[in-house]
């Protein structure tokens, strides 16, 4: 999830006390992750952890031949329950962002998914074309966002809280009238019922919402937009004390790409590749 945390500066003062930990030996990994944002990261019905970062995390944890455990954490309060010690890593979709290395240490990416626009097939913007994805300092990119800022004027769009889709609004389309949510899906829901024109989150994340809507109102539109604010690509966050463990994730990221077990986990869950081109 392209995620800004709102408590970056809580988190910054707990990481202050925690430091200067000395190099542990790792037998056993907590990782904390929302739990709420499919197909990332979900709850099944049984109430079990599940989803693409489950089965790769645990895949990871194998490479790196320690216990894995995962930990549900709402997401605003994702970073400071890490730096309490509540669990060693987090794996939530977390977009790596030069405001968040302020405050944490990042692995190497396993993952980089484009944000994406969604809207009612009804819309004036349902006829704006879909694009290839778009880095957003490139002419291309501003382009779009040219486009965007015409196509939106008087609208309103849904946005996750504390997310990097937040952050492009307020930074790229500063004017427009933006409506936030604790979590993506009750966007979805106020876009179909018209209480919003469109909505702006990950692409993997949007897709799900356009096949559950029964009706076949919802369609996909516009820009897929990467980098700058929108981040570099997912990767885990951890405390930056923990540098050990960064360079056994790391190794373990790497081999996983390498072989191919991120695409074909990528492939399974989101049903296209979202692996880090070598």
């Amino acid at each position: 999830m392209k995620k800004v945390i709102a408590a970056l500066a809580v988190g910054a003062a707990v990481a202050l006390a925690f430091g200067g930990a000395e190099a542990k030996e790792w037998k056993k990994v907590r990782i904390g992750t929302e739990g709420a944002y499919a197909p990332w990261n979900i709850t099944d019905a049984s109430g079990k952890l599940a989803g693409f970062e489950i089965d790769l995390g645990n895949d990871l944890c194998k490479r790196m031949k320690v216990e894995c455990e995962f930990v549900a954490q709402d997401w605003d309060g994702i970073i400071p329950a890490l730096q309490q010690g509540k669990y060693d890593a987090i794996m939530s979709a977390m977009t790596i962002t030069d405001e968040r290395r302020k405050i944490l240490d990042f692995t190497v990416p396993y993952g980089n998914d484009p944000s994406s626009f969604i809207t009612d097939k009804k819309s004036p913007l349902a006829s704006m074309p879909k694009t290839d994805i778009l880095d957003i300092a490139t002419p291309p990119g501003q382009k779009a966002i040219e486009d965007l800022t015409k196509a939106l004027a008087g609208k309103t769009v849904g946005v996750q809280t504390s997310t990097t889709q937040l952050a492009f609004l307020e930074k790229h389309l500063p004017k427009l009238s933006v409506r936030t949510y604790d979590k993506i899906d009750n966007a979805g829901i106020d876009l179909a019922a018209g209480r919003v024109d469109a909505v702006i989150g990950d692409r993997s994340v949007l897709e799900p919402i356009i096949k559950d809507d029964k009706g076949g109102n919802i369609v996909m539109f516009g820009p897929n937009l990467v980098r700058g604010v929108l981040g570099e690509g997912m990767g885990l966050g951890l405390r930056k004390q923990d540098a050990d463990l960064k360079a056994m994730f790391d190794k373990a990221i790497a081999e996983a790409t390498k072989d191919g077990t991120v695409s074909k986990l990528s492939k399974q869950h989101f049903g296209y590749d979202i692996s880090i081109k070598q």
